[in-house]
């Protein structure tokens, strides 16, 4: 039996709780909790209490609601953290040799920076070849890279929103035709918090929500996507429902900036890797509409290639 008690940390006598929730092996003990008693503009304090004990943690447990500003202030300021390609060791499912992973030095470095949330760019865990053939392995893998000591205090404290790469939904460069997308799906919705997963046919992870005056846009570019090496048929990341469904919330919004991420290079113009501009067409395509339909402040965000760039187009 699991319920959150919280309060507004200038007021922590001012306490609320929420439903008590039933944790259990039919959810993975993997539990969605929903604070029903919130304020615009308030930062809050919680504990979490498992069968009526609190359960004692040594690091701040957090949370904001951002502010109620439209109409009546400037847009607030906020501090978003960027990452992708976390690769946490477990040295029997590694590849021999020199690991990707080792150092995890830069989780508190990032905790450092007090970001208001942040947002996993994908391949948010490494499946392996001994994970991505079964479901068990799937989840698996997601609980172990999500139980390590060192990412505690950063999930505690900071929000987080997500997409995925090909490392989290299945095998390297892995696409529509991947076996088990729909057990992906299935953990990806259920270790992350995003407000939405993909579309009403429960097909995708895509998303959108706004945070001051800026409106964040996350793709899904491997539910849909054809495969890199198909000479035949459409060729897709984004599928036509998808594609359409972004350029509707980007004309629709009323955000000054709209910043997109998917997990695959967009500006990037040089066709090799997994660069849209691999995918010439669409990409030309959704170039195209952001200009006819007169889209302004639009950033693009990726992960995916180990390194930091910026782009201009």
């Amino acid at each position: 039996d699991v319920r959150i008690q919280y309060a507004p940390i200038d007021a922590p006598t001012a306490k609320k709780q929420s439903i008590t929730y039933k944790a259990d092996a039919s959810n993975g003990y993997r539990l969605h909790i929903v604070l029903d008693s919130v304020e615009p503009g308030k930062r809050y304090s919680y504990a979490v209490n498992v069968n009526g004990q609190k359960i004692q943690i040594a690091y701040p447990l957090e949370f904001s609601i951002p502010p109620l500003w439209q109409w009546r202030s400037d847009p607030p300021s906020f501090t978003v953290a960027l990452g992708s390609c976390f690769y946490v060791n477990e040295v029997q499912y590694d590849r021999p040799g020199k690991p990707y992973g080792n150092d995890l030095g830069i989780i508190s470095g990032i905790l450092a920076k007090k970001p208001d949330l942040m947002i996993w760019l994908g391949d948010n865990v490494y499946l392996r070849e001994a994970d991505w053939t079964s479901r068990i392995g799937i989840f698996r893998r997601y609980e172990h890279t999500r139980s390590i000591p060192e990412l505690q205090p950063l999930l505690g404290s900071v929000h987080h929103y997500a997409i995925w790469d090909d490392h989290d939904f299945g095998p390297n460069d892995s696409d529509r035709g991947y076996v088990l997308k729909k057990d992906a799906r299935d953990a990806f919705m259920q270790f992350w918090g995003n407000p939405t997963y993909g579309n009403t046919s429960n097909e995708g992870i895509h998303t959108t929500f706004q945070w001051g005056d800026v409106q964040f846009f996350l793709l899904d570019n491997r539910y849909f996507r054809s495969p890199n090496k198909r000479m035949t048929g459409e060729r897709t990341i984004l599928g036509e429902e998808q594609k359409q469904w972004l350029i509707d919330n980007l004309v629709s919004s009323n955000a000054t900036f709209k910043v997109i991420s998917m997990g695959g290079q967009f500006i990037n113009p040089l066709a090799r890797f997994e660069n849209y501009s691999t995918f010439k067409n669409e990409r030309d395509e959704l170039i195209g509409l952001l200009a006819k339909e007169g889209i302004t402040g639009v950033i693009f965000l990726s992960g995916d290639r180990h390194y930091a760039e910026l782009s201009e187009l």
